[in-house]
């Protein structure tokens, strides 16, 4: 089974391509879209945003394919800034909403609407990654929002990570700059990793020095 998610995360974005190309001569294939869309929102009641960094193809895109050329910066606060993130939802699923309205029932149309909606916010997340890191996109993804949101919440039951970090951190700071969303892993020191945006790629995990950081399940 490790093998399998391994395999996943490192080609699952091969299902993106093929989407992006099927799409575009047949715009129904753009319902099957719906599943990105469903999927982080219901896997984050049980595992916070594990989709982002485990499942979903387009992840897999920019960590695979965009980081081999993408900037390394920072992604600035604000753009990771609950008010950007809440106007981004607002917006793009105000229009999503208004365009299924219009064109229920129309399964071209329907398609259309999320096939531009994949392509429109993947190149965007290709754009920003020159100039700042390869999952840009991802610190403002309106269902990696909601998925944020949803571990917010679940992080305050004392639900539990799937990360931790162990007493034998010496707080070198590689994990945070291993860490694809800024997050800084060793001020959780003897806790599990307990951030809402943690999208649990185990980046950190992989990248310390003194094996501190490992999974909990």
């Amino acid at each position: 089974m490790k093998n399998l998610s391994l395999v996943w995360k490192k080609y699952s974005y091969i299902i993106l391509i093929t989407f992006m190309i099927l799409g575009f001569f047949d715009f129904r294939i753009g319902l099957i879209a719906i599943l990105c869309m469903v999927g982080p929102i219901v896997l984050s009641l049980f595992k916070g945003r594990f989709w982002c960094g485990n499942i979903c193809p387009r992840g897999s895109f920019y960590d695979n394919v965009v980081s081999k050329f993408s900037n390394k910066r920072k992604v600035p606060k604000f753009l990771k800034s609950t008010f950007f993130r809440l106007i981004v939802t607002v917006i793009m699923l105000t229009m999503f909403t208004l365009g299924m309205i219009k064109n229920w029932g129309n399964l071209y149309a329907m398609g259309f609407i999320f096939y531009r909606l994949i392509a429109v916010t993947t190149l965007i997340g290709i754009i920003l990654s020159l100039f700042y890191n390869h999952r840009t996109w991802c610190n403002f993804c309106p269902m990696g929002s909601i998925a944020a949101l949803i571990s917010f919440f679940k992080n305050k039951k004392n639900t539990p990570a799937l990360l931790k970090v162990n007493n034998s951190c010496v707080s070198c700071k590689i994990c945070e700059r291993n860490c694809p969303m800024g997050i800084a892993p060793y001020e959780f020191k003897d806790d599990a990793i307990t951030h809402k945006d943690c999208i649990q790629c185990s980046k950190c995990v992989y990248s310390c020095p003194k094996k501190s950081i490992g999974k909990t399940l």
